[in-house]
């Protein structure tokens, strides 16, 4: 997804050589401007250079302001999601996939990274989960923030290690996958009415694809996977009717649920 703003890439003020390092690196990768901070404040940096969004890399972390908001990454419920699989508990989107160790998740729409976070930790050290994300701008911090956030908790760190991020159009990645290539894929498009409005969702909604998953997409997802495609969505949504998934589960109360097409049920 092409950016129709003009975005640079910053450090905090005064800093460390390896935030200098990873900002030109981090611009590079984006194709962004790097511009020294100096002692500007976020909105004078803004005003002087005449720009719409930045890219801020700090000692904490490396953040995207835009329009007001902040987007970095976190794991945020997944740390909770996955406390709760080792307690024995169930996740329902764990469930919907039957997904065990060992096996292959594509998650076609990655964003803020929480679900593949949780499906790398099931899948294990043998299994593959890979997230697509068609915004430059959520894959690169999301990726970085998979491979270097100082998470504690061991197991969770190496399931965030685990995961391939890939920045591209779910649509054509799809096109060129071979039959049978994931045991799992799955769809978590952006809900046009959303469910909450937490500061980390409302901060992704601006750079994310808005675009609703078409019929073709999970056609190719069907030829691409193993055992199921997955599609998650709000309780009542008339996405899965039109997109074929006949099969729906989640919790009696749950806001949100997920569409199943079973492809070994169906052979």
């Amino acid at each position: 997804m092409k950016l129709n703003s003009r975005f640079a890439v910053t450090t905090s003020r005064r800093p460390l050589s390896k935030q200098m390092d990873s900002a030109r690196r981090i611009a590079g990768e984006l194709k962004f401007p790097f511009i020294h901070r100096n002692e500007l404040s976020l909105e004078d940096f803004l005003k002087k250079y005449f720009i719409d969004g930045i890219v801020v890399v700090s000692r904490q972390r490396i953040s995207c302001i835009y329009k007001g908001q902040e987007f970095f990454f976190h794991p945020g419920m997944a740390r909770l999601r996955i406390m709760e699989l080792i307690n024995g508990k169930t996740d329902p989107m764990i469930k919907a996939m039957s997904l065990q160790s060992g096996e292959s998740v594509l998650d076609c729409t990655m964003g803020l990274g929480n679900d593949v976070i949780v499906a790398s930790f099931v899948s294990g050290v043998k299994g593959k989960v890979t997230g697509l994300e068609s915004s430059i701008l959520i894959s690169t911090l999301v990726r970085y923030g998979l491979s270097s956030f100082p998470e504690t908790k061991k197991d969770l760190a190496l399931a965030m290690r685990r995961v391939e991020v890939i920045n591209t159009d779910y649509n054509e990645y799809l096109a060129n996958l071979p039959p049978r290539s994931y045991d799992v894929i799955y769809f978590d498009p952006m809900f046009r009415n959303p469910v909450n409005h937490s500061p980390a969702i409302n901060a992704v909604r601006f750079l994310a694809n808005p675009e609703p998953v078409d019929r073709h997409a999970v056609e190719l997802a069907s030829r691409a996977a193993v055992k199921k495609v997955i599609m998650k969505e709000r309780r009542g949504s008339t996405e899965f009717e039109r997109l074929g998934f006949r099969t729906v589960m989640g919790g009696k109360y749950a806001p949100v649920v997920y569409g199943v097409i079973d492809l070994q049920g169906s052979m």
